[in-house]
């Protein structure tokens, strides 16, 4: 058998590079070892969040798939941060952990040029550094051109309960046994990772009248810019919201030896921003609580998700933390939590277009790259497979700039910066995030996708006329005056803004914080959608932010221009510090920009390159 590319893991990286790659027309095989867990949600039941959310309308924009399956699935709904500015608000919606795969599935096995095959990988076929395909579990050898590997967290995967250390993978799944030892044989280095997951309880055995209710939305949102919303907004599933106490904590510090990190078992690193139940009460022992919260993992069973409450304590102590919490004090544990330790390559092993600088035509992505979270495992696996594609049709890579997407922000900090614990994305990773907004991701990146083929005629002349709808009612705000009139005056006041004394465009006028969009409407008849107004107000009273934001992402486009040549031998530049230049050989940066963020680099070691490069003609 032969393909042009074969994708390794079927979670969400899988996914979206798979379809992404069959999608362009290549013929394409996806291998999971098990069909039932495509898409599968180990964990979180949900999709989206801070920083997150904005990734998964990022990856819409494009042409991926998990904003469309998603909005068909979901029984909750909500938009974080909505009293807040723009730049941080972001959807999240609650998952139902049977239909998402299911959905997702159909989508695979009805795309053309894609076949799904269950299977093992055991290793790959490489020569002279090349990729030539995989070889499975019984030995059969499939060739291909690419290979992506996303391998999510099954690369030697060990399950993790107290003292007890079982190999396995989520969900008591058959792990990859070999790949990442194999892997290491090619010159790979493998890092040990570790993540974990709450108990999950028994729905009818919570006594909410000691919780707090939180409903989704009351306003109907989509993650696509292609739906209308696809929902009942009165019959969202309602989460609860608990916390933890002094009890709770005095259980988990007279046990601490129990749990499998503190107790000395566990060998990988854990993620810092998602920390299990027992970290947070050690690490922050100055709180006398913590927030929890009960969250539904589908309509067709009983599962409730205790959110935030990861634990690897043993299950007799689980038990007594679970019944200290109030509204579970009865409550029954359906399964208990769990830690998992897993191999993953070290990313500064990965170009920008998530190819690998050891093996040609080998791309990575998602958790095998480091991250944490469904919705950095699906950007990347729609990086991945839009490049896998490319390079097929020798065409340069799609790297989007942190400027332009939470994604290029993702895959930037990875590959320049690397990581040692499972990396999740942050609003505050993103130094231009008020560029990166959930509002505008089609503006930003819908164009990438018509250039690379995901987006199809519709949805691009639908993007131009939303851009043009922009321009032209901007113009009829900077064009347009109000006057003092005794009405118009009267209307300010009941908006509690200052009267009128000579004219005023409704641009300049808008710029007031008191004064919506939708008061100029009713005053001068404007009609035009909620997306357009919104983009339009958002502009205009964010303008001066917006033009220093942009003033300082042209500066880092700059030294992004400034590019390094591939064979720049950095023992030869005199004066380098140690430090920089051991970083600097081990990730190879492609410009002065790239260079200028790797940690242990300093500015007096980029002006020394800088000289160095002019000398030299560069």
């Amino acid at each position: 058998m032969n393909y042009e590319i074969i994708v390794v893991g079927a979670g969400h990286a899988g996914c979206e590079a798979a379809l992404a790659s069959a999608r362009k027309g290549h013929k394409t095989l996806l291998v999971t070892g098990n069909i039932n867990n495509v898409a599968s949600m180990p964990c979180n039941p949900s999709i989206g969040g801070s920083a997150k959310g904005i990734v998964v309308r990022e990856i819409d924009a494009l042409g991926g798939q998990m904003g469309k399956t998603a909005d068909k699935t979901h029984i909750q709904i909500k938009m974080l941060n909505s009293s807040k500015g723009p730049a941080v608000r972001s959807l999240r919606a609650q998952g139902d952990k049977v239909t998402y795969p299911k959905e997702m599935l159909k989508e695979l096995q009805n795309q053309e040029n894609l076949d799904v095959l269950e299977a093992i990988v055991e290793d790959l076929i490489v020569e002279n550094n090349k990729i030539g395909g995989i070889v499975l579990e019984d030995g059969t050898k499939i060739t291909s051109n690419i290979v992506i590997l996303t391998t999510g967290t099954y690369l030697k995967s060990d399950i993790l309960v107290g003292d007890t250390r079982t190999r396995k993978g989520p969900n008591d799944e058959k792990p990859s046994l070999y790949l990442s030892d194999n892997l290491k044989k090619l010159g790979f280095d493998i890092i040990r990772l570790k993540t974990g997951t709450p108990p999950r309880l028994d729905r009818h055995t919570i006594d909410y009248t000691k919780t707090r209710r939180e409903d989704g939305d009351s306003t109907p949102w989509t993650f696509s810019f292609d739906n209308e919303p696809l929902y009942d907004i009165e019959k969202q599933e309602p989460c609860y919201l608990i916390y933890t106490n002094e009890n709770t904590h005095n259980i988990i510090m007279e046990n601490l030896n129990k749990s499998s990190m503190y107790g000395g078992y566990v060998e990988g690193v854990g993620p810092r921003y998602c920390p299990s139940i027992e970290d947070k009460v050690v690490r922050f022992s100055d709180k006398d609580r913590h927030q929890l919260f009960l969250e539904p993992e589908s309509l067709y069973y009983d599962d409730i998700y205790l959110q935030g409450f990861s634990t690897s304590m043993p299950y007799d102590v689980q038990e007594k933390m679970v019944h200290s919490l109030e509204g579970l004090e009865n409550v029954k544990i359906l399964k208990y939590a769990y830690a998992i330790e897993y191999d993953a390559i070290n990313p500064l092993q990965m170009n920008a277009s998530l190819e690998s600088k050891i093996i040609e035509n080998l791309y990575t992505a998602g958790q095998i790259n480091g991250t944490s979270g469904y919705e950095e495992a699906a950007a990347q696996g729609l990086i991945a497979g839009i490049n896998a594609a490319l390079k097929l049709e020798e065409k340069e890579p799609l790297i989007l700039k942190r400027n332009e997407a939470y994604i290029g922000v993702l895959i930037d900090d990875l590959v320049t910066k690397g990581t040692m614990e499972p990396y999740r994305l942050l609003t505050s990773r993103a130094e231009f995030r008020l560029l990166l907004r959930h509002d505008n991701a089609d503006l930003r990146l819908r164009r990438y996708g018509y250039e690379v083929g995901l987006i199809d005629n519709e949805r691009y002349t639908k993007l131009v006329d939303k851009e043009n709808k922009i321009n032209k009612l901007t113009i009829f705000l900077q064009e347009n005056k109000v006057t003092p009139t005794k009405q118009i005056n009267e209307y300010l006041e009941n908006l509690n803004s200052a009267k009128l004394k000579d004219g005023i465009t409704l641009y300049d006028l808008l710029k007031r914080p008191e004064i919506k969009i939708t008061n100029i409407c009713e005053l001068f008849d404007i009609d035009y959608s909620n997306e357009i107004l919104e983009q339009v107000e958002i502009n205009i009273k964010y303008e001066g932010y917006i033009k220093k934001t942009i003033r300082e992402a042209e500066k880092m486009l700059n030294l992004e221009n400034k590019k390094i040549p591939e064979n720049l031998d950095y023992s030869e530049i005199p004066n380098l510090a140690s430090e920089a230049r051991e970083k600097l050989i081990k990730v190879k940066p492609t410009s002065i920009g790239q260079a200028a963020r790797i940690s242990g680099v300093n500015p007096s070691d980029i002006s020394i390159i800088m000289v160095y490069l002019k000398k030299k003609g560069c």
